[in-house]
């Protein structure tokens, strides 16, 4: 047991939460990321040097995404404007843009624009900021939990470094909060207060690497125990689990738990156990995940991990994302439900999608290699001329409307792709291939 003491401030101040005043200010104080601000880190030296670029941070909630991008315009000197993707739209970007023009004329100082879930702005709203950030009136930094490769426009992609952030391990969350307890000017230090380690363990491990979640939760704990006769708060695990609003069901739907399920949920499916589906997805559903999510999982499934063995499956799995949309939740997870246990029994083929890995690994080697005349299409005179389209030959005027012909080209003319399996639907598919 850890005993943190104190003399409680009794000025009246209001504060803001625990989490927003423990907030680093510079990057010695940053915990966690080490492999992108530590010493002689990427990030770093970009710091460091100010050379600094527009800037995506990909990662799970509270791992220090927000805290990092006000760092980094404390330390360049920067205006630090921040956005919610939420709330904000495009006449938000042009004021922005605005003042960070007359800014960068007139005091030569940089405007950061910070962007909270840059995922949620549709592709007007990015497509609005692409020229000040090439032109450099604006450094974005953006913050998603999501892929930015799905959900950041190409164009602004490009134009930016993007940033991996790991989830908060326990010794770095254990770290924050005991600054947090010991702090006597933003933190619990002017407070007598017993945690036990089980106690402090519990919330650590509740948190799912959440340093957000991790404090105020401490915060509340702290402020609704009443102090003993000595004036010290006693925190145990019954309220602990009362301020951190969760029992043993961790799941954190953007966080690591949340790509942790959905990769047992897929796993289970491609190992044909339709019972351990059925779970993962019950899972997911009593979590509140985002139905469109798994539906959308399925979909990509169905081809990936089945394919051709069962052509049904995409059909089905499409449908289920249909009857989201239809039907919505909580009847909805009926549907997700028929479809997840067809996809667990279906046989499987990954066939088409090694085929289609095969195939564009011979385009990187190959490049553009040229169309053969015999398949250009020949909709000009001159083209005629040139051999354009000649000797084609048109599958439905042969028997059973299959005729031999070359269709790749001519560097690349026996190579095969597409190896179908003996199960399911591809094994007619391969007797097919045979006949020809």
């Amino acid at each position: 047991m850890e005993l943190f003491s104190g003399n409680i401030n009794k000025t009246g101040k209001i504060y803001p939460p625990l989490a927003d005043r423990m907030r680093p200010k510079t990057l010695n104080e940053f915990v966690g990321q080490e492999h992108i601000v530590g010493e002689g880190k990427i990030l770093r030296k970009m710091i460091e040097e100010d050379s600094l670029i527009s800037l995506i941070f990909w990662g799970p909630p509270g791992s220090g995404k927000t805290t990092l991008a006000r760092i980094i315009a404390h330390l360049t000197k920067s205006q630090f404007t921040q956005f919610s993707a939420v709330t904000s739209g495009v006449a938000d970007i042009k004021r922005v843009v605005k003042e960070a023009e007359v800014r960068l004329r007139a005091y030569q100082r940089k405007t950061i624009l910070f962007i909270d879930e840059i995922h949620r702005f549709n592709k007007a709203q990015q497509d609005a900021l692409l020229p000040y950030v090439e032109e450099g009136t604006i450094v974005l930094i953006g913050a998603t939990t999501e892929n930015p490769s799905f959900e950041v426009i190409g164009p602004l992609l490009s134009r930016a470094r993007v940033f991996l952030l790991k989830r908060l391990t326990f010794e770095e969350i254990k770290k924050i909060l005991e600054r947090a307890l010991q702090d006597k000017e933003q933190g619990l230090g002017n407070y007598k207060i017993s945690i036990p380690s089980k106690t402090l363990r519990f919330i650590i491990e509740g948190s799912n690497g959440d340093a957000r979640v991790a404090l105020n939760a401490l915060e509340i704990a702290v402020k609704t125990t009443k102090p003993d006769t000595q004036g010290i708060r006693h925190i145990n695990l019954k309220i602990a689990e009362e301020s951190l609003q969760r029992k043993i069901l961790l799941y954190d739907k953007k966080g690591e738990e949340h790509y942790d399920v959905v990769s047992a949920f897929i796993k289970s499916m491609r190992g044909s156990d339709p019972d351990a589906a059925l779970y993962w997805l019950a899972r997911m559903v009593e979590a509140g995940e985002d139905p469109r999510f798994i539906a959308r999982r399925m979909v990509i499934f169905a081809s990936e991990d089945i394919g051709n063995a069962d052509p049904q499956a995409l059909s089905v799995a499409v449908a289920s994302a249909q009857a989201v949309e239809f039907v919505g939740m909580p009847e909805a997870q009926i549907n997700l439900a028929q479809a997840a246990t067809y996809l667990a029994t279906a046989p499987k083929s990954n066939a088409s999608y090694q085929g289609l890995l095969a195939a564009k690994e011979d385009v990187r080697k190959t490049l553009n290699l040229p169309v053969p005349l015999h398949l250009r299409n020949a909709p000009t005179t001159l083209m005629k001329k040139l051999g354009y389209g000649r000797d084609y030959k048109y599958p439905h005027n042969f028997p059973g409307a299959i005729v031999k012909e070359d269709y790749l080209p001519e560097k690349l003319k026996h190579k095969k792709y597409y190896y179908p399996t003996e199960r399911g639907f591809e094994k007619e598919i391969q007797e097919r291939r045979n006949n020809r």
